[in-house]
């Protein structure tokens, strides 16, 4: 007995797995019959262009009816065109009505389709009151009032497809229904004339309904690539706003970030100075000899790491004055050999603790540079002192000076260091950033100066760029513009004794 109910049960959920994609075949079928989401927005459109060209020639179909009555009006009764006439412009004015009607309000997916069909429904009933002239108002005694009708019918029906424009829920029920009344009446006269300008009627109007049906597809495309554009314009603006704002939000928090460092730098350098005074009097024991040794020791550590904390603060505070852009420039002819012989000078006791060997290499013809001497100086010391902190014991250093084929002057230091790996170039650059290798080795430093460096050279309108291969070595190269070389005419007047003030200079510079 419990196997035997296995298959029952399989069979009952066989069942309802049965019930269910039914349902949802259903449902398919249902959704597909729908319009689409695209379908909507077109034909809602289209709907508008017609309604616009109706409201627009309202008086057109009253002044035609009126003109068609009083026509008739002569070989009929007066008071049977009229009641025609009356029905006629009523017709007119329900269709106005709807389409008043239909911009005062915003519609459902539902009720965009009713519109339609009320539109559509208007329409016909308009096509129904012009059809009737023809059957009421044609007497077999005069064939040339039957082609009068036949023809006044089908001017109607030309003017409704002007109109009408390319919609074809409405053009099928106006134009449609006025062509087979017209072709139907034709035929009740049982004339080859007739019978042949019937045939033609109904032809034209499947033609006219083709290209009609083609028009209306080309609007479609254009309206649904319109509406794809607009959404993607939108879409683009709302990205760049996005954008905009968030460059503006990261924009303020550098500035807060820059303000916070410039102010802090100078709060931290009033209690350093104290600290490095007093150190300095316990080291070299002023104020008479310390009992214990260590003391003084311990005094040097203090002075050390002071300056070693002053020198990074004064870093922080020069990279938040040019990042704020406020760090200017004492401009004036500098030979390059002097900045690189000054930042040898101060840092060979460093070299020689390692056994690095320093070399510098300027020519003899090498023009000077304007530029501001201490800022050059402070982008030697940089570079010579990260050559010297990552070059192995024994290694060489190299630094130059060089004309350049475009005129601009490079500076650049080299080691046989470790080097950079690829991936971390581009960002050596930037401020507070550190490389895989100083941190593994604990290399002290925060980072920032190859960052003044490049900050400086933009100052000067020049750039700074790297150039390394793991394992054989780093070469960072500063390159002043030739507009700043002072070459010819205008280097020897600017370095002329005959030259006394910095405004000479500066005028000497830009005439020159």
């Amino acid at each position: 007995m419990h196997v035997m109910a296995e298959p029952t049960n399989l069979s009952r959920d066989n069942a309802f797995a049965d019930v269910e994609l039914a349902k949802a075949a259903k449902k398919s079928r249902f959704e597909d019959s729908m319009p689409s989401e695209d379908e909507i927005p077109w034909q809602a459109d289209l709907l508008e262009t017609f309604l616009h060209n109706q409201l627009k020639l309202a008086p057109t179909m009253p002044v035609v009816a009126v003109l068609l009555s009083l026509t008739v009006a002569s070989w009929n009764n007066i008071s049977t065109a009229l009641c025609w006439l009356i029905g006629a412009v009523g017709s007119n004015l329900i269709q106005l009505f709807l389409c008043k009607l239909y911009f005062k309000a915003e519609r459902s997916r539902t009720e965009q389709r009713d519109w339609i069909g009320m539109i559509a429904a208007s329409e016909l009933l308009q096509g129904i009151f012009w059809v009737i002239p023809l059957f009421f108002f044609w007497t077999n005694a005069d064939p040339k009032q039957g082609a009068f009708l036949v023809a006044a019918i089908m001017a109607v029906t030309a003017l409704r497809f002007l109109v009408v424009n390319n919609f074809m829920p409405i053009l099928v029920a106006g134009t449609g229904f006025m062509t087979v009344g017209v072709a139907m009446r034709c035929l009740l006269e049982q004339d080859t004339v007739f019978y042949s300008l019937g045939a033609i009627l109904i032809l034209l109007e499947a033609f006219f309904l083709y290209v009609a049906r083609q028009l209306q597809e080309t609007a479609r495309d254009k309206v649904i690539f319109r509406k794809q554009k607009d959404a993607l314009i939108e879409e683009l603006k709302s990205a760049r706003n996005q954008a905009e704002a968030e460059r503006d939000k990261a924009e303020n928090a550098n500035q807060a970030k820059t303000a916070f460092l410039a102010n802090m730098s100078h709060e931290l350098r009033t209690p350093l100075n104290a600290i490095l005074g007093f150190s300095e009097i316990l080291q070299h024991e002023l104020f008479g000899p310390l009992t214990n040794h260590a003391y003084k020791d311990y005094a040097g550590d203090i002075n050390s790491s002071g300056r070693y904390l002053l020198g990074l603060i004064n870093d922080i505070l020069d990279i938040s004055r040019i990042e704020a852009g406020r760090r200017d420039i004492q401009e004036e002819p500098i030979d390059l050999f002097e900045p690189l012989d000054h930042a040898l000078n101060l840092l060979e006791i460093n070299a020689g603790l390692k056994k690095i060997a320093v070399t510098i290499s300027v020519a003899d013809d090498l023009p000077k540079v304007l530029g501001d001497l201490r800022a050059i100086q402070q982008i030697a010391i940089n570079l010579l002192t990260n050559a010297i902190k990552f070059t192995p014991r024994a290694g060489k250093v190299k630094m130059v000076a060089e004309r350049l084929a475009n005129g601009s002057v490079e500076f650049y230091v080299q080691d046989n260091g470790p080097g950079i790996p690829a991936d971390e170039i581009e960002q050596a650059l930037s401020a507070f950033t550190r490389g895989r290798l100083a941190t593994r080795r604990a290399v002290d430093g925060a980072g920032l100066g190859l960052s003044i460096v490049s900050g400086i050279m933009q100052l000067h309108g020049g750039t700074t760029h790297i150039e390394s291969v793991v394992g054989k070595g780093t070469k960072v190269i500063c390159i002043f513009p030739a507009k700043r070389v002072l070459s010819g005419p205008r280097g020897a007047w600017q370095t002329a004794s005959t030259v006394k003030s910095d405004t000479q200079r500066r005028l000497i510079s830009i005439t020159g």
